[in-house]
């Protein structure tokens, strides 16, 4: 017994360390892919610049920058922080879903998150009156609308989750399935309302399916201050709720005889999930795989339990999303390609991967 005692205490510590290093590892390549992102794109920026414009925009002196400095420190810092806070928001979102669901397809976009953003996000434009010609060259460029379309999209994806909510209440099916079919049923209706709001003024629709496909090319140090704390709080609710995750994989009884509530675990990720779901969500449109993709590469790379699964699925998922978007500015430059196809490219046929292998 002492033998295998052994054993146990040395196969827990090597476990241990293969989560740490695997964050350590990927918070290095972070860096790396962010300070990349920085200086490559339609317009080179080198690193020495782009070091210049960071350590002046810190110390507050953003306002003297000029020429490529001004920028790497208006635009391109915005936007590669919200690459990475999107990323890591979808990535820890998608492991704790495939947690909670124990199902390794489960991604976060599962209980109608999307399709309440994105009804929201139609229906700000609807109200917004006729497009000016900057909105239809950048995303809600429009001034009249570009405040309402994160408050709008942040609303209907809070209403989303919560009308899939009161309708799994209502359901005889078990709790995890109930929420599931209840989130199908939701974001069903509201793809066709935002269908229909499309159909009423065509000349939304280029501007919708740009924000269907995700865009960070708008991207400011505003919309990252103000998706910042939505984010960081469903981050730290998730985060707490890790020792929970482990305990359900085990299932509901079982993790009730050792002091886990399941209902209280199980509102908890919700309200965590859909929280930095929909702050992604809100102010860079739809991007899809992320959440599916990162925490199975994080798990590939050694960080099963949860506690060290759900902040390796952030970092992965932020790198993921960098490279993503960097990727769009590079392949067709000077144009960029929608950052939600680059993703939906390379995460289909991980998609399929996942299906082969679990066949």
């Amino acid at each position: 017994m002492a033998v295998d005692g052994r054993w146990v205490a040395r196969a827990r510590a090597a476990r241990r360390a293969r989560g740490r290093g695997s964050l350590v590892g990927t918070a290095l390549v972070l860096l790396l892919v962010m300070v990349a992102s920085a200086t490559r794109g339609a317009l080179s920026i080198s690193l020495g610049a782009t070091l210049h414009a960071l350590v002046d925009g810190v110390r507050g002196r953003a306002a003297g920058l000029q020429g490529l400095e001004a920028i790497a420190w208006n635009l391109r810092f915005p936007r590669v922080l919200m690459a990475a806070l999107v990323g890591a928001s979808l990535g820890i979102s998608g492991a704790s879903m495939q947690g909670l669901f124990r199902n390794p397809l489960a991604d976060p976009y599962l209980l109608g998150v999307a399709a309440g953003a994105s009804f929201g996000a139609t229906l700000a434009l609807s109200l917004g009156g006729r497009l000016g010609k900057p909105f239809t060259e950048t995303p809600f460029a429009s001034a009249d609308i570009a405040g309402l379309v994160p408050l709008f999209s942040f609303a209907g994806a809070v209403f989303a989750v919560s009308a899939a909510l009161l309708l799994s209440r209502a359901s005889r099916s078990s709790g995890s399935t109930s929420l599931l079919l209840a989130g199908i049923v939701v974001g069903s209706v509201l793809v066709s309302m935002t269908t229909y709001l499309m159909l009423r003024d065509a000349d939304r629709l280029r501007a919708v399916f740009s924000w269907t496909l995700g865009n960070l090319a708008s991207a400011s140090w505003a919309d990252v201050g103000h998706a910042l704390p939505y984010a960081a709080i469903g981050c730290a609710i998730l985060i707490a709720l890790a020792r929970g995750l482990d305990a359900l994989q085990l299932g509901d009884d079982t993790a009730q005889t050792i002091g886990v509530d399941a209902r209280v675990v199980r509102i908890g990720v919700i309200a965590g999930a859909s929280l930095t779901t929909a702050a992604a969500v809100s102010f860079v449109g739809i991007i899809g795989f992320v959440g599916l993709v990162a925490p199975h590469v994080m798990r590939k790379l050694g960080t099963p339990g949860h506690r060290v699964l759900l902040p390796g699925s952030a970092l992965g998922g932020a790198v993921l999303l960098v490279l993503a978007d960097l990727g769009a500015r590079m392949v067709v430059r000077p144009a960029e390609l929608p950052v939600g196809v680059v993703t939906t490219i390379l995460g289909g046929p991980f998609f399929f991967w996942i299906l082969r292998r679990d066949a």
